[in-house]
């Protein structure tokens, strides 16, 4: 049973700074003008970066080639060393190597800047009208847990995400609290496995 969300976070859209890559209009021309050649990696097929960067080839229009790796660490290492022309990642990952200029960041997948990289802007304001993507945790009970326990923890959670020093730390990792009744939480499930699933169909992404 659905109680409740904790947190999101966004994926960073990241390439080596030695490419001629500026921008996500750029990185989209680019892809454009070589059709299923640029690559990017993943930390593995149906990830959260390979679901990210899935639903914005997408919404861009591009055909581009998938490495999955084992770990969103070496996606993002190979984008260090050139050998990948971008990833999608976790900002809690991938800011480190943004921070002491071993990636460029084009731009984040949440609808809002991130207040840790706010001269980065969203993929949304890039181009990409109402994309967004990110990758988010929750709590579940087993299927017949009766209703006032639910709506108890999803209570005591609330309460418990609000307080100041969990969203300060929260912050530090760029995550963003979430706030949900155990209602909101179920139609919010299922809107995003819809989303999913559409963007599994339109790739034919594979169970491994």
């Amino acid at each position: 049973m659905d109680i409740a969300p904790l947190a999101s976070q966004a994926q960073a859209l990241v390439v080596n700074p030695a490419s001629r890559i500026r921008s996500v209009a750029e990185l989209i021309a680019a892809a454009k003008a070589k059709p299923g050649e640029v690559t990017y990696g993943s930390s593995g097929i149906g990830s959260g970066a390979h679901f990210a960067a899935e639903k914005f080839r997408i919404a861009a229009g591009i055909e581009v080639l998938h490495i999955p790796y084992k770990g969103g660490a070496d996606a993002i290492n190979d984008t260090v060393a050139a050998r990948l022309a971008f990833t999608f990642n976790t900002l809690s990952l991938a800011l480190p190597y943004i921070r002491d200029g071993r990636l460029l960041v084009l731009g984040v997948s949440s609808t809002q800047r991130s207040s840790l990289l706010p001269e980065a802007p969203t993929i949304a304001e890039s181009g990409l009208p109402g994309f967004e993507f990110t990758f988010w945790n929750g709590l579940w009970a087993p299927s017949g847990t009766p209703a006032a326990i639910v709506d108890k923890i999803a209570r005591d959670l609330a309460q418990v995400v609000a307080m100041s020093e969990v969203r300060e730390r929260l912050g530090r990792l760029g995550a963003e609290p979430m706030a949900m009744t155990p209602a909101e939480f179920a139609r919010f499930v299922r809107a995003e496995t819809e989303a999913a699933e559409r963007i599994v169909r339109i790739s034919g992404i594979k169970a491994q």
